[in-house]
């Protein structure tokens, strides 16, 4: 279930762990216990470096980065 931000006519924003299809249901506020509340439109942030740690995992090499030569220029010497 996805976690849904809540905005109260009090001003309170709160979030509410519900189905899909209940996220438009009114939703009780935990401050003024007011159902005038209305769902607000999230977004989310995705932290990097998930894959480019596994590959590093699984290459079984050290180097500082993407070249052979341990840069990042791609020229291909070895250092």
């Amino acid at each position: 279930m996805p976690i849904y931000e809540y905005r109260c006519e009090c001003g309170e924003r709160f979030d509410v762990l519900t189905r899909f299809a209940e996220r438009d249901k009114a939703q009780v506020c935990p401050a003024c216990e007011s159902t005038k509340t209305r769902v607000l439109v999230s977004s989310f942030a995705v932290a990097g470096g998930g894959e480019q740690a596994s590959l590093g995992e699984f290459s079984g090499e050290t180097s500082g980065g993407g070249c052979a030569c341990g840069g990042a220029c791609s020229c291909g010497s070895p250092n």
